[in-house]
Formats: C-alpha cells, structure tokens, sequence
C-alpha cells in the first residue's frame, strides 16, 4: 500500500516505510522530525519540469503525462521506482512531500504510477 503525506505532518507509526520523494529539503523540517527511511530524489520531476509545472492546476493532466514520461525513461529514475515498489512490497510506504496541495502534487501522481 502506497499513501502520501506532508512533511509538515506529524510522523506516525501507521506510515510504515517514510520516503522523501522531493529533490530539495522542505524547509524548516529537521531530519528527526522527518523520521525518513529513505530519500529517494531521483523520483521527483526534473527541475525544468518542475518549473515548467509551476504547481500550476491547469497544467496537472500535461504534468502527468510528462512526469510519466520521465519516470519511464531516465535510468537513475527507473532504479527509484524499482526501489519504492520494493518497500512498498514489504507493507506500508509512505511518500513524504513537500507541496501545500494535496492533489496538486507529483507525490499523488507518484503512488498512483507505483499502484499500477
């Protein structure tokens, strides 16, 4: 089972295995508070299509499609995936993000990609 939560959330032992799956450290969240297992940065979208995006709801169906574009295609990205459908095998995988938007985020995306 993969779920999403904020990394401004409280940490919780019903989130099994804590994956950070942004490329930059949410700000003001110290790695104690984060209770990570893993951050797997190479999951996130690229940096030109993270500002193309812009988190912009308009552009979320055109984002999803290019963010799954990446995701099938880059090889450091392919090894995350392998690697996040690997804990997520094991029980429950949380993916820790850092986007004040719970649907308009590529974390969503993420664990739909992964479910499939």
């Amino acid at each position: 089972m993969v779920r999403i939560k904020r990394a401004y959330e409280e940490a919780s032992t019903a989130d099994g295995c804590r994956v950070l799956v942004d490329r930059l450290w949410p700000r003001g969240v110290s790695k104690e508070r984060a209770d990570l297992t893993e951050w797997l940065k190479e999951v996130a979208p690229s940096p030109a299509l993270r500002t193309w995006w812009n988190h912009d709801p308009e552009r979320l169906d055109e984002f999803a499609l290019r963010y799954r574009a990446e995701l099938d295609s880059q090889p450091e990205t392919k090894a995350a995936v392998v690697q996040l459908r690997a804990l997520a095998a094991q029980g429950v995988t949380t993916l820790i993000y850092g986007a004040k938007d719970p649907h308009v985020n590529h974390a969503r995306l993420l664990a739909e990609y992964l479910e499939e």
